[in-house]
């Protein structure tokens, strides 16, 4: 067990202190940036979910604004190592997220907050599996789905 002593000093380190301010920036600067590609509108309906091995991951409500986004790669590639050249970033991956995965972000309302899609996907799977009528290819997805929610709580953790 660490003492008192050894503690605060961690917590009023300079150095971390920054970097946790440069952190909180740079999820801060997502409608900044929207503004400045002249594409303000995106930001509503786009977000960053994390930075992670030097790939920034943007997740889009619809496919449409996945589309606009990826016109504007290359040069929200440029902002965000401007912006912030320590965080080594050589990437962007934009995806579209899972149903009620915005809702979810939105309640939160902490920006760069990854919350876990497991429990709307599970809400909805009966829905989503229901016409299919082949029982073996309803077990298969429904593997597939739960293969798919390990990996990303993995890849959240």
């Amino acid at each position: 067990m660490k003492r008192i002593g050894d503690v605060i000093p961690a917590i009023f380190n300079e150095k971390f202190i920054e970097k946790t301010k440069s952190y909180s920036a740079f999820f801060d600067c997502w409608e900044d940036l929207m503004l400045k590609n002249g594409i303000a509108s995106a930001a509503g309906h786009s977000w960053i979910k994390s930075a992670e091995k030097g790939l920034v991951w943007i997740e889009v409500d619809h496919p449409g604004w996945k589309q606009i986004l990826q016109t504007k790669e290359s040069k929200l590639l440029h902002d965000f190592r401007y912006r912030f050249p320590d965080m080594g970033i050589s990437g962007i991956s934009i995806v579209l997220c899972k149903p009620g995965n915005r809702e979810q972000k939105k309640k939160s309302g902490a920006a760069g907050t990854i919350t876990s899609v497991a429990g709307p996907v599970a809400e909805t799977k009966d829905t989503q599996y229901s016409a299919i009528k082949d029982e073996a290819l309803r077990a298969l997805l429904d593997r597939l789905e739960k293969h798919i929610v390990e990996k990303e709580n993995h890849f959240i953790s």
